[in-house]
């Protein structure tokens, strides 16, 4: 099967990083009326009539140039402006609000969409220097900022975090269980995989069975990995992995897991279908991971 997460970043754009550099050919591109520019004001967008709402160069505003890459022989880029735009009025959505019509397909240009946004997003939290507190000026077409005081140059930031689906029993048999997780603040039957962020000098695979331990008691043995999926919520690259579990015994930590179950194949349905269980959407890695593990489809989501 086709999973979800997948859908979001298909046909994806050649980002061309040599050119980024490169200001003679960055200016030829941006006075090509061909171009198209997305702006953002802040980290929101504002799409047109269900599409993505590309401008020429020449109608983009003042902002910060972020070259994307090339894609059907025309150059694309974003321009980042401050969040004043979307106070002026208008329909702007945040990344998080468009993440269904991306993976539905009924929103177009995904992969860059999630560049775009991922760099405004890094752009927004980045202000002064780590090392010396000075101010930062963009270079490399929006993807290095430079400290004008020391010199010192920040790129984008990413952090990977695990999510995963863990199963017991025999492998493809109706004894066989996945285990899912739901935190306080979830509405009743929400349920999803458990995730956690990566710690340095791990492995993702130790990572996995410390975050599925920490948080609900269950030790792991054997891990192995799934797939990812770029998630700039606000930075955050989502690496999926089926872990075996070598105990089942569940204790929740009571601080990110209000409640963990272990589920069969015909509970998972069973309850989705009557919407006592609420899954994650086609969107999320972890929609994937559940019905990869349960083998088709599921009914429900939220």
């Amino acid at each position: 099967m086709t999973h979800p997460h997948l859908r979001m970043t298909v046909d994806p754009h050649d980002r061309v990083a040599v050119r980024r550099k490169d200001e003679a050919w960055l200016e030829d591109r941006w006075a090509d009326p061909g171009s198209r520019v997305l702006v953002l004001s802040g980290t929101r967008v504002r799409p047109d009539d269900g599409r993505l709402d590309w401008v020429s160069p020449a109608e983009a505003p003042d902002g910060v140039r972020v070259l994307l890459g090339e894609r059907d022989a025309r150059a694309w880029f974003a321009v980042v402006t401050g969040p004043g735009l979307a106070k002026e009025g208008g329909d702007w959505f945040g990344i998080r609000d468009l993440l269904t019509p991306l993976a539905d397909g009924t929103l177009d240009g995904g992969p860059m969409l999630l560049h775009a946004v991922g760099l405004a997003e890094w752009l927004f939290v980045t202000r002064f220097c780590p090392r010396c507190g000075g101010a930062l000026e963009p270079r490399a077409a929006g993807h290095e900022l430079v400290c004008t005081q020391c010199g010192r140059a920040q790129f984008p930031r990413t952090d990977p975090a695990v999510i995963m689906i863990v199963t017991s029993g025999e492998p493809g048999t109706d004894d066989e269980r996945c285990l899912l997780g739901r935190q306080a603040v979830w509405p009743e039957g929400r349920f999803s995989t458990l995730a956690g962020f990566y710690e340095p000098g791990e492995t993702l695979e130790d990572t996995v069975r410390r975050e599925v331990a920490e948080e609900t008691g269950v030790l792991v043995g054997e891990v192995e990995y799934f797939g990812n999926q770029p998630w700039p919520l606000p930075a955050s690259l989502m690496l999926g992995f089926v872990g075996r579990a070598t105990s089942t015994d569940i204790e929740v930590d009571r601080d990110e897991i209000e409640e963990a179950r272990w589920f069969t194949r015909a509970e998972l349905r069973a309850e989705a279908e009557s919407g006592r269980l609420l899954l994650p959407r086609g969107v999320s890695i972890s929609r994937s991971l559940v019905e990869h593990w349960y083998g088709g489809p599921l009914p429900g989501g939220w």
